[in-house]
């Protein structure tokens, strides 16, 4: 059912309601349609206190409970790629942002509607600009303008994780690895130094590294180290006088972007490096309490989230958070991105259940 006039209609099934989600596009950059449309639809719900804050959307119960619990997903896609309006064909959701993440935010509405009188207080995210540069990331914005309408005892995300808990994640640091020569004309070589050729110790020294693979918090993490592009030359017949090769240091939440820095410098000690972005990661925190609930309720046995997601902010401001949603996180950002009805349905019905269930404080 498409929507009408940008309408949201909660009460329908979290999978139609998915579909009419992507029908609504939200390129990011372009979110304020679907802001508007999540923020009229939830303003309907008079156990909700919503707040906007430009294209992000924040709604609260207020039952006084003993615990909070955030439910959190980003509602802008990538770049359309010929993959709406949304279609569904055996048990099967197509369109952009289907899966990464509009069936998450699917659930979110959904059990917004529902949860009138929950067993937890519950804070719904709906948050822009998540799929581009981090200064632009909505979840960023509000953690620092207004933390305090995130505050909680417990997190989720609804990345698509195959329904899978996903505990904490990597963080991920980004440098330039630099070698330097001496400039020459390349007929009389041997009056310079040839950088390029330098930065060949650059390269042996990645092929050398063994990553770690520590267990962090009861989950195991696989680090990585990788060249990832390689830049350097001057012209045809110039002996360069400078190479640079860059690097990505995916990294496990037992170590501060701090470490992490450190330990890339201690690795290419001799080399001019240049640290170009860094985030932290995020631990686990499956032994709180909320969380180690939650994975009971959700089953199955969680893994470590290996890459970075906005869990690292909520661990910024001191409150555990897992990744869990509906989809399958190698469909996201593809030209048939898709996700199975199923998984949606469960996804609802799993996070309602374990919503009610705790001692009413």
């Amino acid at each position: 059912m498409k929507p009408e006039n940008g309408t949201l209609d909660l009460a329908l099934a979290a999978p139609e309601l998915t579909a009419q989600l992507v029908d609504i596009e939200s390129v990011s950059g372009n979110e304020g349609p679907l802001a508007d449309a999540i923020t009229a639809a939830l303003a309907e719900l008079g156990h909700l206190t919503v707040h906007r804050d430009g294209n992000a959307v924040v709604a609260r119960t207020n039952f006084g409970r003993a615990e909070r619990v955030v439910l959190a997903g980003h509602i802008d896609t990538v770049p359309v790629h010929s993959n709406l309006p949304s279609r569904l064909a055996d048990g099967l959701l197509y369109g952009c942002g289907s899966c990464d993440m509009k069936s998450g935010a699917a659930v979110q509405l959904r059990l917004a509607a529902q949860l009138t009188d929950a067993a937890r207080d519950v804070t719904y995210v709906f948050y822009d600009c998540e799929e581009v540069e981090a200064e632009r990331n909505g979840l960023r914005r509000l953690s620092r303008a207004r933390p305090e309408l995130l505050a909680a005892d417990f997190a989720v995300l609804l990345e698509p994780t195959g329904g899978v808990v996903e505990g904490g994640c990597q963080g991920t640091l980004r440098a330039e690895i630099i070698a330097r020569g001496e400039r020459a004309h390349s007929a009389r070589a041997w009056l310079g130094s040839n950088a390029i050729h330098a930065a060949g110790g650059i390269l042996d020294v990645l092929g050398r590294y063994v990553a770690r693979q520590p267990v962090v918090d009861g989950l195991s993490y696989h680090e990585g180290m990788n060249a990832v592009g390689i830049r350097g030359g001057v012209a045809g017949n110039v002996i360069p006088d400078e190479c640079v090769v860059s690097v990505n240091f995916r990294f496990a939440p037992d170590r501060s972007a701090g470490q992490a820095e450190q330990h890339v410098r201690d690795v290419f000690k001799g080399w001019d490096v240049v640290i170009t972005d860094v985030a932290g990661g995020a631990r686990p925190g499956l032994g709180a309490p909320a969380a180690a609930s939650f994975v009971t309720a959700m089953g199955g046995e969680p893994r470590a989230k290996l890459g970075w997601t906005d869990v690292a902010r909520f661990d910024s401001l001191g409150i555990p958070a897992v990744n869990f949603g509906p989809g399958d996180p190698q469909l996201a950002h593809t030209r048939d991105e898709r996700v199975a009805v199923a998984e949606i349905t469960q996804c609802e019905s799993q996070m309602l259940a374990w919503l009610s269930a705790a001692g009413r404080g």
